[in-house]
């Protein structure tokens, strides 16, 4: 089998990254097992990550290298990654009671401040410039006075100083969710600003945009033939909306159910599309999206209770079982 591209897409879903970090532990176990290699990392297996939101926290912590010690190697295993998410979750999403009184839950002003959420991922990635990243990566934000979709990409910031950000800023633009946290004013290596907030306005699910990437930017322009492309979702929950009960509601009663709808909306039609793709040029086996409705844990991005931290925890490992024979065939794509 000749080599394919093999690309890595990540999911927005806030502390339900939880969900695909456990993914990832189990993916990185199975590839230590598969090549007898127990120093295998996430990175050694894909060409390029993409994720979106808290895909792009996993995104760059897949892909830090270990400056401290060997820059060539990663710094976090994904059982490292998870333990960000169980022990500074909560503290990322942890809003003053004055924070709350003025938010009005998200209505008045976002309901959380940036400080916490910086200050995670500045003891997480330091001064780490986006070009030192280890892959070829796709994180995607949106420009709101530019009106336009962002992706800072690994490969650009390499060879165009003005495409070259700090880590920890391409994150607080990727994870600048309305209503949760401020926008972000982020500064490029050449003094360019950008006012940005999170890609999952537009890609949810940033596998798409990660195989037309791969398409225009990666070496070769691979073709469909010659990728395989793994996409792991954060969980969902489907909601019925009932006619009787929402043909009369208004604009500020259809604000919450339409964002649940747009979103979980994209995320499908991604996934249906890659679907259709790959099946279309004969190698349906080479992509493969992993997410399931959530058990007992809850949607809301922001839950980071010790009760939904266990249920998320718990969900995680229930995916990763559910999609081990399928994450056992993926595999041979990855080690090939």
């Amino acid at each position: 089998m000749a080599k394919l591209t093999r690309i890595l897409s990540i999911d927005g879903g806030g502390i339900r990254g939880l969900v695909p970090a456990i993914v990832l532990i189990s993916l990185e176990q199975k590839l230590k097992e598969k090549t007898g290699n127990p120093d295998m990392r996430i990175a050694d297996a894909f060409d390029m990550i993409a994720g979106t939101s808290t895909g792009a926290i996993l995104t760059c912590g897949c892909l830090c290298p270990d400056l401290e010690g060997d820059p060539t190697r990663p710094r976090f295993s994904a059982e490292q990654l998870k333990e960000l998410f169980v022990t500074r979750g909560g503290e990322i999403f942890d809003a003053s009671l004055w924070q709350k009184i003025c938010s009005v839950g998200g209505l008045n002003k976002e309901r959380y401040g940036a400080k916490a959420l910086e200050t995670v991922m500045v003891d997480y990635f330091k001064d780490l410039k986006l070009s030192n990243l280890l892959r070829p990566c796709l994180i995607t934000a949106y420009d709101i006075e530019r009106r336009h979709a962002r992706f800072f990409t690994q490969h650009t910031a390499g060879s165009q100083t003005k495409n070259d950000y700090l880590v920890r800023d391409v994150i607080r633009a990727a994870t600048a969710v309305p209503t949760y946290f401020p926008v972000a004013r982020v500064e490029s290596f050449t003094g360019i600003q950008s006012s940005l907030i999170d890609g999952s306005v537009f890609a949810g699910n940033p596998a798409l945009c990660a195989f037309a990437e791969a398409r225009k930017k990666l070496t070769g322009s691979p073709s469909t033939e010659q990728m395989a492309i793994l996409s792991l979702g954060t969980g969902y929950v489907t909601r019925a909306y009932d006619y009787t009960r929402v043909k009369n509601w208004g604009s500020l009663r259809w604000i919450a159910p339409i964002i649940d709808i747009m979103l979980s909306g994209v995320t499908e039609t991604v996934s249906h599309q890659l679907t259709y793709i790959f099946d279309a040029a004969g190698v349906p086996q080479q992509y493969l999206r992993v997410d399931r409705e959530l058990g007992e844990a809850s949607s809301a991005i922001d839950d980071t209770s010790p009760e939904n931290l266990s249920a998320l925890q718990q969900d995680g490992t229930q995916v990763a079982e559910e999609f081990g024979d399928k994450l056992d065939e993926f595999v041979q794509f990855l080690v090939d």
